[in-house]
């Protein structure tokens, strides 16, 4: 779908159509992968389907993630996790095939440096590509020399370099993928709301009325009926189930990861790397993204779900130090542009702190029927969005709370919007302020046809700076915020010059005034 046939998205109009004394078929709380996921598989079946977040889409979770579509190395450990391998890389290939324009294969890198390293990891990447069998594969395992590795993976440390392995993954933007399937979803007829949280839930007699959600906006509070509502609020499910029942029991754990973003000029070409080892327990990845390198992620517990999670100075200090000893060049705290964390929300169905570390919790996703109408979907990861949102569906079907469709999200191609390049002016606005009048047009364009509300929309998520430059995106806030609100921007210095203004203009009354007398 090309911009020419993209609608505008009109709050005003949607909140007309949210009023409407109607039942909708399908309730959809919260906007990440999973929630928009399931709202385009609902919509795109005809259903009448509303989507609502309590911040931006995608604000939470799923902008936050090491940008990957993968099966998941690390879970080639465990036999057990071979199935949820094999399902994510047919859906890696689905994606690559919707979404072209967003998702991509990468090559990545395990570089070597120890005696039998290199034949040990070619024979496990080797199986990790296999399992595409049947047409799903997006590229072939292969083993490498000393200097075949030095030169497709430029920057990487050749002290002790034995060789390595190249295979590989798909890469997306997350942010933009995730406004994409909301815009998907809305051209399918869905509403589509951010900043309209769920504040209450009517439930009588084993079987939820409606859902109450305020509009943040205008503080309006709007009653929406539903035949049944899908709880995909992420790492805040839980407080969705307790306001049907304040008892209702912990189902998700939390774990943070968190990530850096550095200079290109540390690993200078387009191919990934991929560090199989560190003392917590993961793999970590040094991957080329948009004109920058993206280190992480980190594992690290949370006892609260915050909306706005922050990077620890010990992690960054951990990833540093795990990169550097993969990098020829030194790195410093100095060098790190940016940093953001993301909270995953880890489906664990005994209680909280029972399961050892977050890093061996399985990220299979769990759908789970409550409250009669209430199904709760939560776990699982990025590339396996579509197929929670089938999984999800076809529970909804057998509980006979939706009439049977067939799904048809695994062949429905994802809203391109050809109007503007927004990576190619990120990377233009991170080096300096000669794209910022680029930046103010795109952000106009994000008003209208993509839903942001606030300039931090733009730059966190339209864009990418806010993970890039934190420097370029503060001095970017106050010029995008003011053209969204359709007024003109001044510099910090203009107070000073309104001051001068105000005593000239003062100056000029009394003259006048004077004048008024004297005559």
């Amino acid at each position: 779908m090309t911009m020419s046939e993209v609608k505008p998205i009109i709050r005003a109009d949607e909140l007309a159509r949210l009023r409407e004394d109607t039942v909708w078929d399908v309730v959809v709380i919260g906007g990440g992968a999973t929630g928009a996921g399931i709202a385009v598989d609902a919509a795109s079946r005809g259903l009448k389907t509303v989507l609502v977040e309590a911040q931006d889409f995608s604000a939470g979770t799923s902008s936050r993630s090491t940008k990957l579509i993968h099966g998941g190395v690390r879970y080639m450990k465990n036999p057990r996790d071979w199935g949820l391998v094999r399902e994510a890389l047919k859906e890696r290939r689905l994606l690559i095939k919707n979404a072209p324009h967003l998702v991509h294969s990468k090559p990545f890198i395990l570089p070597t440096y120890k005696k039998w390293e290199r034949e040990y990891f070619t024979v496990g990447l080797g199986f990790y590509s296999a399992m595409t069998y049947g047409g799903y594969g997006i590229g072939r395992t292969s083993s490498l020399s000393r200097e075949e590795t030095m030169s497709r993976l430029p920057g990487v440390k050749a002290e002790g370099l034995m060789g390595g392995v190249q295979f590989y993954d798909g890469q997306f933007d997350d942010a933009r993928l995730n406004i994409a399937l909301m815009r998907t979803a809305h051209e399918h007829g869905a509403v589509t709301l951010n900043y309209c949280p769920v504040v209450g839930i009517d439930y009588k007699s084993g079987w939820i009325q409606a859902v109450n959600v305020r509009d943040e906006k205008t503080g309006e509070t709007i009653r929406v009926r539903t035949k049944m509502v899908f709880n995909a609020a992420g790492a805040w499910v839980d407080p969705i189930r307790r306001m049907v029942d304040p008892e209702a029991s912990t189902l998700v754990r939390v774990s943070r990861g968190s990530h850096i973003l550095l200079d290109k000029s540390f690993m200078p070409g387009e191919t990934g790397m991929l560090i199989p080892k560190t003392r917590d327990g993961r793999v970590l990845f040094a991957i080329p993204w948009h004109d920058m390198l993206l280190v992480g992620t980190t594992d690290v517990e949370q006892r609260d779900a915050e909306f706005d999670p922050k990077v620890s100075e010990e992690e960054i200090n951990f990833m540093i130090e795990t990169a550097s000893g993969y990098l020829e060049k030194p790195i410093t705290r100095a060098d790190v542009k940016a940093t953001f964390a993301g909270l995953r929300p880890l489906f664990n169905p005994t209680a909280t702190g029972s399961a050892g570390s977050t890093a061996k919790v399985s990220r299979e996703h769990a759908v789970i029927p409550e409250f009669g109408n209430m199904i709760t979907v939560t776990g699982g990861k990025w590339t396996a969005y579509r197929k929670m949102a089938e999984h999800a569906m076809l529970v909804a079907t057998l509980r006979h709370l939706i009439e049977p469709r067939l799904c048809v999200t695994k062949d429905l191609p994802i809203v391109n919007d050809e109007r503007f390049d927004p990576a190619a002016i990120e990377v233009e606005a991170e080096k300096s302020d000669a794209a910022d009048e680029k930046v103010i047009a795109y952000a106009l364009h994000c008003r209208d046809y993509e839903a942001a509300v606030t300039a931090e929309d733009v730059l966190y998520r339209r864009l990418r700076l806010g993970q890039m430059n934190s420097a370029r995106t503060e001095a970017l806030l106050p010029k995008v915020a003011a053209a969204l609100e359709g007024r003109e921007w001044t510099p910090d210095a203009a107070p000073e010059v309104a001051e001068v203004a105000e005593v000239v203009e003062a100056v000029e009354v009394t003259e006048a005034a004077e004048e008024g007398k004297d005559a």
